[in-house]
């Protein structure tokens, strides 16, 4: 008996083979467009019918004991997943040295989905995983956002992060680098002048001082007159700063602030006293007056 026909049915479409020289059924068809990792039993099934020129059709499926573990189709998808820095940005300054990194990691609509057992974050030398202490995820569309917590505070300094992932497919995600510098250290501050409790007869001062901060530099530094901002103030390479004020007639407050790059900051509050008044007499009293020679005269004066 010979064979009419042979088809195959992948994904819902039948396609018919042809037969070649060699005797075999073969055909091109094009595999579906989505992964199969969704699929019932990550696969597509395949159906085969064979029809022989009597009219008798036999069909085998992936549930043939013989041949069905042939006939199941595996699709994998070619897109790759995108991991996303949420906070802190690559750069950025932070003041808690258990700060929480927050990351997420999505694959496309679809697409086989973010594999948890990839997702790595590495700090400096250390690696942590999904399931790692102080690391909790939850599901957002078409994958998850991760927030990582070091559970052991991060030295003051700069610290490199590394975002690792891959989907089910075996697709693996660009790494995403970044670094953050923890800062829980004010900046130092020093002010050379005016010094407390200054009383001159000049409306106009300097203030000057010096200001450092180990780990983020450069520090900018605000000087503050009885409340309102004296603007600009330039800071030297070695942390020297100095600002002209105008002073007002009586007591005056400066408050001078210096902010590091990670908003820690250090203040010193200065009075200073804007005395113009110029003394007068009103009173005078010689006693005796005459006096005699070589007696003791007694003066008084009084002063407005």
């Amino acid at each position: 008996m010979a064979i009419a026909k042979v088809r195959v049915k992948i994904n819902g479409t039948w396609t018919n083979l042809s037969h070649d020289s060699s005797g075999k059924w073969t055909g091109n068809i094009t595999a579906p467009s989505t992964t199969s990792f969704n699929q019932s039993g990550g696969y597509y099934p395949v159906v085969i019918e064979v029809t022989n020129d009597a009219g008798t059709v036999k069909t085998w499926e992936a549930t043939d004991a013989t041949w069905g573990n042939v006939l199941r189709l595996q699709v994998k998808e070619t897109t790759k997943p995108v991991i996303t820095l949420v906070s802190p940005s690559n750069g950025a300054y932070v003041t808690n040295n258990k700060q929480p990194i927050t990351f997420k990691v999505t694959d496309e609509a679809g697409g086989s989905g973010v594999k948890l057992s990839a997702v790595s974050l590495k700090i400096d030398s250390t690696t942590y995983n999904y399931n790692s202490t102080g690391m909790t995820y939850a599901e957002i569309t078409n994958g998850y956002q991760f927030v990582f917590t070091p559970s052991t505070a991060l030295s003051d300094g700069k610290h490199s992060l590394a975002i690792n992932s891959a989907d089910n497919d075996g697709n693996a995600a660009g790494a995403v680098t970044a670094s953050i510098t923890v800062d829980t250290v004010p900046p130092t501050l020093s002010i050379i002048t005016p010094e407390a409790g200054t009383i001159t007869n000049s409306a106009n001062v300097t203030v000057s001082g010096t200001t450092n901060d180990a780990i983020s530099s450069p520090v900018t530094v605000k000087v503050v007159l009885n409340g309102v901002d004296q603007g600009t103030v330039t800071v030297g390479s070695d942390g020297t700063f100095s600002k002209a004020v105008s002073l007002a007639e009586g007591e005056n407050t400066i408050v001078v602030t210096a902010t590091d790059a990670a908003g820690k900051s250090s203040s010193v509050t200065r009075t200073v006293t804007l005395d113009t008044s110029i003394p007068a007499i009103s009173s005078v009293v010689l006693t005796p007056n005459p006096v005699n020679a070589s007696a003791s005269v007694v003066v008084t004066v009084e002063v407005s």
